[in-house]
């Protein structure tokens, strides 16, 4: 079950179980937040949640591409990665001819 606020770009799931979690801002950030959470009339714990999730999966991303970075380094793993091309492309020409 989820409510969307005046079908903006905000849909928020129910949880079942929530964590009651305290922290301070800064006053500046603190007052942007309270003017787009007004702004978007949306609550704005739900505005610090969206954000949050949307950070967390930009650095789960950023992760992906450093251990890609780092593989590509990887004479082993570049190897591997060779073999495996030479593979897809025969099985791709066998798709073709069949």
């Amino acid at each position: 079950m989820y409510c969307n606020y005046k079908n903006s770009i905000f849909t928020f799931y129910k949880y079942k179980t929530m964590a009651v979690f305290t922290s301070s801002l800064p006053d500046d950030v603190l007052a942007q937040l309270a003017a787009q959470a007004e702004r978007l009339s949306v609550p704005k714990n739900k505005l610090i949640e969206k954000a949050l999730r949307v950070y967390l999966e930009q650095l789960t991303r950023l992760e992906y591409l450093y251990s890609f970075s780092q593989a590509s380094k990887d004479q082993d793993m570049l190897s591997l990665a060779e073999e495996g091309m030479a593979d897809y492309l025969k099985q791709i020409e066998g798709n073709e001819k069949g």
